[in-house]
């Protein structure tokens, strides 16, 4: 009998490593981040799991039967809820009080000087997001660089020069038209990825931002980005150029503007993505496209 949980093929390996090692040189890393410090954080709470007693009544029709009084039980593993599922209360049971922000300036207030991980020792600033807070589009990055960190502002450093490029050039808006944030809001060192969890400590507030916005399209920038908003491992490669969802809201994944800086090339595909999104929000495509 076949199973569907088959491990993936060569060719889709092989294009997630390319991926990664590419997102590493990219960002501007020199090696692989070390074994995250233990830290005391808010830990998402664990589903209670009710099993039924050996003496327990069958429903009627069943075909299984009560365990014998005495026998051993194996624990099965309690499943963990997950934070980014598709309902906004689902959120916020890890933040008492997120559901109340009622728009972003609230939300930032409500994040405060925050110490929810260990990254918040390490950073300048914490880089909320700019923009229109009722914008039709948002664009969504991974995490702040340098730049950002001093400048509590997302996408200020050479690529969010090239991100303002596809905005202006390539799409006919302003940055004071769309909506712009990153996934994590503190500036991992020495722009390593985010580990996991700081994602789970900062993701909530990513949503929040999403649901308060409410914007017709998002883009996700690039490889770690969209993969901590779409909760799969598939490479960038695979996943640009075709519309997902989040929370609702339709989702086109493409390149970061930090990836296009070493692969000009590929600027061509990113154009394609913007296409389809300035398709979606029904606008005009300006000729001159992305500079190239």
């Amino acid at each position: 009998m076949g199973t569907s949980n088959s491990p993936p093929d060569r060719a889709t390996l092989l294009a997630s490593l390319r991926d990664y090692v590419e997102q590493i040189r990219e960002e501007g890393l020199e090696g692989l981040s070390r074994t995250a410090t233990p830290v005391a954080t808010a830990s998402p709470r664990r589903a209670t799991v009710t099993r039924p007693s050996a003496s327990a009544t069958v429903p009627k029709g069943s075909t299984s039967s009560p365990a014998p009084a005495g026998a051993a039980h194996t624990a099965e593993p309690t499943p963990v809820i997950n934070s980014t599922a598709s309902t906004a209360t689902d959120l916020f049971y890890l933040y008492p009080g997120l559901e109340k922000t009622g728009d972003l300036a609230a939300l930032r207030d409500f994040i405060g000087e925050c110490t929810r991980c260990k990254l918040a020792p390490l950073r300048t600033n914490i880089v909320f997001g700019v923009g229109n807070p009722k914008a039709d589009l948002m664009f969504v990055g991974e995490a702040p660089g340098h730049d950002e960190d001093l400048r509590a502002e997302p996408f200020v450093g050479r690529a969010g020069q090239l991100l303002t490029d596809i905005i202006e050039r390539g799409m006919g808006l302003t940055r004071a038209e769309v909506y712009i944030c990153n996934v994590i809001k503190c500036r991992p060192p020495e722009n390593r990825n985010p580990e996991g969890d700081e994602v789970a400590a900062c993701e909530p507030f990513l949503f929040r931002q999403i649901d308060l916005v409410r914007p017709r399209v998002i883009v996700g920038l690039g490889t770690f980005a969209v993969q901590a908003v779409l909760k799969i491992k598939t490479p960038i490669s695979k996943l640009r150029g075709n519309w997902h969802t989040v929370r609702g809201i339709k989702m086109m994944p493409t390149f970061h503007p930090a990836y296009l800086l070493r692969n000009p090339s590929d600027k061509r595909l990113v154009w394609s993505d913007i296409q389809a999104v300035m398709k979606e929000l029904g606008r005009p495509i300006p000729q001159r496209g992305v500079r190239g």
